[in-house]
């Protein structure tokens, strides 16, 4: 049974890094998108984007000389967590679905809070780079947490139908209380 869940594990894990890529993909999109005149394509994911991102072109990444679809943060945010995703199997059992200590979650908040603070008290004027450091940092942090809650979701949904099954096939629950009377 372990066997099954461990390769039930890497499905869940390789599907998860999938879905991150494309996400990341999505997000730089738009440049290449608008270099090639598809600017209705280019335009759908800056409005879908719209609703996570202040999209401030000063704050954002450019390539082409068009903006990425989420500001440097926000990028460093899910490039942070596409980077976790791929590297969690190397330095955790993608079987395990034990979370770390929240403690962890929460130290990784404070290095975007203090980049963030310093440049809303005029302290300093934070850059591109800070800001995708700060959010990458945040991003590797949860995927620490995130695969293993979709491993453990995963598991238990699988765990679930399989018990609502006899012998391949779905369990009549009327069958089987007749039986039992008989």
């Amino acid at each position: 049974m372990h066997n099954h869940f461990r390769k039930l594990a890497g499905k869940t894990w390789a599907i998860t890094l999938s879905v991150a890529s494309a996400w990341i993909m999505l997000i730089v999109a738009p440049p290449f998108l608008r270099t090639a005149g598809v600017e209705s394509a280019a335009a759908s994911i800056y409005t879908i984007f719209s609703y996570a991102c202040h999209q401030i072109p000063e704050r954002s990444f450019h390539i082409f000389e068009h903006q990425f679809a989420v500001c440097s943060r926000c990028f460093g945010v899910y490039f942070g967590l596409l980077a976790g995703i791929a590297v969690y199997p190397i330095w955790r059992s993608i079987d395990e679905i034990e979370p770390l200590p929240r403690i962890w979650l929460i130290l990784s908040i404070i290095p975007i809070g203090v980049d963030w603070s310093l440049t809303v008290f005029g302290i300093w004027e934070n850059t591109h780079l800070s800001r995708f450091l700060t959010g990458a940092i945040l991003g590797v942090a949860c995927a620490t947490f995130i695969v293993p809650a979709i491993v453990e979701i995963v598991r238990n949904f699988t765990s679930k139908r399989k018990k609502g099954r006899l012998d391949g096939r779905p369990v009549n629950q009327n069958r089987l209380n007749d039986s039992n009377l008989r």
